[in-house]
C-alpha cells in the first residue's frame, strides 16, 4: 500500500486549525532556541498542519500532552 503525499496546504485543509503533528527532530534543527544542547539529541516538535513549529519538547509524551492541553488534535509523523 502506498502512502499518499500531501502538500502543506492540502494537509492543513484536512483538520485546520485544530490538527497538529508531532515529529522527532534533532537539537541541531532547532537553531533559534539559543540553549546549549547536544546537536544529536532527539527532541519532539509540535507543528501546525501548515508546517509552522509551535513548540519543542524533550519527549513525545510531553509534546502530545501540550497539544491536547491547548485543545489541539495531535498526530504522530514518522
Amino acid at each position: 500500500m502506498m502512502t499518499p503525499h500531501l502538500t502543506n496546504e492540502a494537509f492543513a485543509a484536512l483538520g485546520a486549525p485544530d490538527l497538529v503533528y508531532v515529529r522527532p527532530v534533532t537539537a541541531a534543527e532547532i537553531t533559534a532556541l539559543g540553549v546549549d544542547l547536544d546537536p544529536d539529541q532527539i527532541l519532539y516538535a509540535v507543528h501546525r498542519a501548515d508546517g509552522e513549529r509551535l513548540a519543542v519538547m524533550e519527549d513525545r509524551d510531553s509534546a502530545m500532552a501540550a497539544a491536547i492541553a491547548h485543545e489541539l488534535a495531535p498526530v504522530s509523523v514518522h
